[in-house]
């Protein structure tokens, strides 16, 4: 078995082992659905004289799990499908198309290695620990194969990473510290847009035609514009460093509502249809030629935060989903369905935890002080395992992503790597504070005619 691993993401070099032709390969899209600064794409490109470009959807992302809750819920569905499709129509301009399976990944990828003189199998670098041991069954059950991944998901490689993988857990300022130390946006290089790609070739298996239901999902459907996929993603990107919000973003990030309030990059960010260096160019280019300030730094400041997140999980593995934590600290919690029902449904005593749970639910999404709230109080007034509360954001939140949300959770929990330990905040002087008119709370508790998703 020929394993190679693409490690530096910031460096555009042709890895040496790539260039070698291969006669058949497959590439196993994740959480890169997009052609632009894609550089395990590239390189699958370059080395491939066939490429057959495939996304897997597991059956087992709509049935229950451990927590009675699906992993992916309707909201994300929606915008996955949506980012499906564009991806589609980006490749077929290029003449090629997305294969898309709905089977278990395993038995995919041993049908086509089975049907087909495959090669070699590309993928981005994952970050969660299950997405790595799929990666690992991969290579074990075809030895024969060669396997290549390169970092597409984050600012740095590991090879480039100013801090030892195995140094983590650190606090988050010891982090950024390191990291703008190294002038990270300055050094920042992105992998050219993909112009052409090797032809494809057919493949007998069943594609997937009918998918997953969509329901109407009638609760404010079009309160946001949210669309999934690259081309979405790359015009919001663009709308909005075309305008001035990038300079009063501090000023109005902790806001519960409002689509200009926040910059929605991690909508586009989850799924790969934007990757964060292209976010970073877009916000070094403003900073150079428009306007640079502390709400510019903060947008940068917030996807270091993203970054921490990532290598933390990396090094976490498992233990990120422990109830114990990366600290493994043990915390004392129960589990009431009857008190976890109410607070997934906004039905609890508090009227503002019960508008941002119906928001979340209408939307897919919530601000992150939202976020923080409705968390603290699972943790601390319901005294509920986190690990419920971050699988149901993992199945409702649009832009879940693996390490940020149960990073955070375990970080308010008191068992990730906050040194103030668990964060306790109190919920009528955050609604003094964000919703002293209760704007906030009328418009999401008087809306009779959502449809709440759950």
């Amino acid at each position: 078995m020929n394993d190679q691993n693409i490690n530096d993401a910031n460096q555009n070099k042709p890895n040496p082992s790539a260039t070698k032709a291969y006669g058949k390969s497959i590439y196993l899209f994740t959480n890169d659905l997009r052609i632009d600064d894609n550089l395990a794409l590239q390189q699958a490109c370059e080395a491939s004289e066939q490429l057959l470009c495939v996304y897997i959807v597991a059956p087992q992302a709509f049935t229950e799990n451990t927590y009675g809750l699906k992993p992916i819920g309707e909201h994300r569905w929606q915008f996955l499908y949506q980012s499906l499709m564009d991806l589609n129509r980006s490749l077929e301009q290029l003449g090629q198309h997305l294969v898309i399976y709905y089977d278990h990944p395993l038995e995919v990828i041993a049908k086509l290695t089975t049907q087909h003189a495959i090669d070699a199998i590309f993928r981005s670098q994952q970050i969660g620990v299950h997405e790595n041991q799929f990666w690992k069954s991969l290579k074990q059950r075809h030895s024969s194969l060669t396997f290549i991944e390169a970092p597409t998901y984050t600012i740095f490689s590991q090879t480039n990473l100013p801090i030892e993988l195995g140094d983590f857990p650190v606090s988050f300022s010891k982090f950024r510290k390191k990291v703008e130390s190294t002038s990270y946006i300055d050094n920042l290089q992105k992998t050219p847009k993909i112009k052409a790609m090797p032809r494809a070739f057919a493949s007998t298996l069943n594609e997937l035609t009918e998918h997953p239901s969509i329901s109407a999902i009638n609760a404010s459907k079009n309160y946001y514009p949210i669309t999934g996929g690259e081309t979405e993603g790359l015009k919001h990107l663009k709308n909005y460093f075309s305008a001035s919000q990038p300079t009063t973003y501090k000023e109005v990030r902790n806001e519960l509502d409002g689509w200009e309030n926040s910059t929605k990059f991690s909508l586009w960010l989850a799924q790969g249809c934007v990757s964060v260096n292209t976010v970073l160019t877009e916000l070094r280019n403003f900073e150079a030629h428009v306007k640079a300030n502390e709400s510019t730094y903060w947008i940068a400041f917030e996807l270091l935060w993203r970054e921490y997140f990532q290598w933390l999980a990396m090094s976490a593995k498992t233990r990120l989903f422990q109830s114990s934590g990366i600290k493994q600290t043990q915390v004392t919690s129960h589990f009431s369905p009857t008190a976890f029902q109410s607070w997934c449904e906004g039905n609890t005593a508090e009227p503002l935890v019960n508008a941002l749970m119906y928001q979340l639910n209408a939307t897919g999404f919530m601000s992150n002080r939202g976020r923080q709230l409705v968390a603290s109080y699972f943790v601390n007034e319901l005294n509920l395992d986190w690990r419920y509360g971050a699988a149901y954001f993992e199945q409702q939140l649009i832009d879940y992503d693996v390490a940020s949300n149960w990073g955070n959770w375990q970080y308010l929990a008191g068992v990730g790597t906050d040194p103030r330990g668990k964060r306790h905040f109190n919920i009528q002087k955050q609604q003094a504070l964000y919703d002293p008119a209760q704007r906030f709370i009328r418009r999401w508790l008087n809306q009779n005619s959502l449809t709440i998703a759950i």
